[in-house]
């Protein structure tokens, strides 16, 4: 239940503190005196939309902070959240800033508001004059049937295997996509394939045969060099290199005798002639295996112009990228059977999660038209006692095509008359669509265990004998839960254990917003002006004491 309400800074109230005691309580006021300022607040401590409009003028931000005593049921999302709280406290806190920050915070731990919004549907249902006009919207009489027959977890279910189904369509249709596009490409994607396939292509061929070419096309100049070179090792006219160095070696062998440092000259000129004797060695195998074919360069040259051809065909810079476009057709072609498993594979899990999913919707159906008449019998006892003695009211569970929330669609209909009940939307009067909500609260008030509850005018369109049985049945919900009522109607306003007033003070600087508890004489004044407007006459305060006595 709500404990108390702290609010600083917000639109017309500078600052409040306002506590609630249990059972049923009163709040009135003039009209423009602040009430709906109060809901505002309290929407925006459970998670409401807010801006920097709704801070005072003048002021830097606004704070709104509720105090609420919860039991353990709400320790599982606290504890995910990691929140800690203790001795079944919660105290929620909203902060707005002129910069159009906001902030929220639960027992001083900050929190997104998504939490808030979550909690929210635990801790208040708060009933504003315009959530009447949902009485009309199916899925509201669709959340108001599930919550009177228990289908919470079942309806997680059924939105588990819709949501399973949809993410199971959406993969089969992109697979068919693909699929389709691969087959149409098929034919491209295998004689491209087949291109790459059969040139056998290697990493790093190219460089080599550019290399090979290159030799090949030199051939006969580079055996005449190879030729030069080996003329310079051979005596003709004058002294071979190779006898030249070995007689200087043994020349400088003798001089070492008298002269020792030519020892190292000596040793020098043998290395030079063994050195010397290698490089006539390897240019000499070099020459040999050097080629003298123009078969081979032409096979050579073929191969570069297949692979220079390919190349430019496939938009690539070297033999490398070719091997990836052979490899990414090669893929595709055996994506195309890869999917077609796939997709035998995701139709038949489709056709599981439909059959699952219509499982759960048959039984949602089942569960639906099982409490559709124990819903509409309690409305319509709820009706006769709000002075509609022949009203009808019934529930109609209408088979619809699958989704999210099972597979039907609801309908209330509604007679004052006795008559044919039609659609309630068309035929229940401002008065009468007040009576049924309040029923239809009293009832979910009873099913849903809400610790608190806040109505909103929800008496609007009716007076006299009426209001004082709607003031006692929103009292008897007070015997089970707290309700926090904002009226207009004195019959109603007499109920209850605790009633506050709005006020609104005016002075030139500005208008500000307060709540005070009444005490019982001040309380009797106040209902005597709800019966007889501003001024007050000695009739209506008899009056508001009889309504209070009674």
């Amino acid at each position: 239940m709500l404990r108390s309400l702290h609010i600083e800074n917000y639109v017309l109230i500078d600052s409040l503190d306002v506590e609630f005691p249990e059972g049923l309580s009163i709040i009135t006021g003039q009209t423009g005196a602040g009430k709906s300022i109060l809901l505002g607040a309290l929407s925006l401590l459970m998670g409401g939309k807010g801006d920097a409009s709704l801070i005072s003028e003048g002021a830097g931000s606004c704070v709104v902070e509720g105090e609420f005593s919860v039991d353990a049921s709400m320790r599982g999302m606290l504890e995910e959240a990691e929140v800690e709280w203790e001795d079944g406290i919660l105290t929620i806190r909203r902060v707005l800033s002129r910069s159009g920050r906001a902030r929220a915070f639960i027992n001083d731990s900050p929190v997104n508001v998504q939490l808030l919004q979550d909690l929210s549907a635990s801790l208040v249902d708060i009933h504003s004059q315009h959530q009447s006009l949902k009485l009309s919207d199916k899925r509201f009489q669709m959340q108001v049937l599930d919550a009177f027959a228990r289908n919470a977890d079942l309806l997680k279910e059924c939105r588990a295997g819709w949501e399973e189904t949809r993410a199971l369509e959406k993969e089969l249709e992109s697979a068919r996509q693909r699929l389709a596009r691969l087959v149409a490409d098929r034919e491209y994607n295998e004689a491209q394939f087949r291109r790459l396939d059969e040139a056998r292509l290697r990493d790093g061929e190219l460089e080599e045969l550019e290399a090979e070419q290159k030799q090949l096309a030199n051939a006969e100049s580079i055996k005449e060099n190879f030729a030069g070179l080996r003329a310079l090792f051979e005596p003709s006219e004058g002294t071979a290199p190779d006898m030249a160095l070995k007689e200087a070696e043994r020349l400088m062998g003798k001089v070492s005798a008298f002269i020792p440092s030519a020892a190292e000259l000596s040793e020098r000129l043998r290395s030079a002639r063994v050195e010397l004797d290698d490089i006539y060695s390897t240019a000499t195998a070099m020459d040999e295996g050097v080629q003298l074919s123009e078969e081979r360069l032409q096979q050579v040259e073929d191969r570069m112009g297949l692979l220079y051809s390919l190349m430019q065909r496939h938009g690539c810079r070297s033999v490398a990228e070719l091997i990836a476009e052979r490899d990414r057709y090669s893929e595709a072609l055996f994506d195309s059977d890869s999917l077609e498993e796939r997709i035998s594979t995701l139709e038949a899990d489709l056709d599981n999660s439909r059959k699952k999913h219509l499982g759960i919707c048959a039984e949602l159906h089942s569960r639906r038209a099982a409490a559709a008449p124990g819903l509409a019998a309690g409305i319509e006892e709820s009706l006769h006692e709000l002075e509609l003695d022949r009203a009808v009211f019934r529930v109609n569970v209408i088979g619809a095509s699958p989704r999210a929330d099972g597979a039907d669609d609801i309908s209330f209909e509604f007679s004052s008359t006795g008559a044919a009940p039609a659609d309630v939307s068309k035929c229940a009067s401002g008065g009468e669509i007040s009576r049924i909500m309040l029923s239809l609260k009293a009832m979910m008030a009873r099913f849903e265990g809400m610790p608190t509850m806040i109505f909103d005018e929800i008496d609007t369109g009716v007076s006299g004998s009426t209001a004082d049985r709607m003031g006692s049945m929103i009292c008897r919900m007070g015997d089970d839960m707290q309700v926090i009522a904002i009226t207009h109607l004195p019959q109603v306003a007499a109920k209850g254990t605790a009633h506050f007033v709005v006020e609104k003070n005016s002075s030139a600087a500005a208008a500000v917003s307060s709540v005070r508890r009444l005490d019982d004489e001040g309380r009797v004044q106040e209902i005597a002006r709800l019966l007889s407007g501003s001024d007050v006459t000695p009739e209506a305060v008899a009056n508001a004491r009889r309504l209070l006595g009674r």
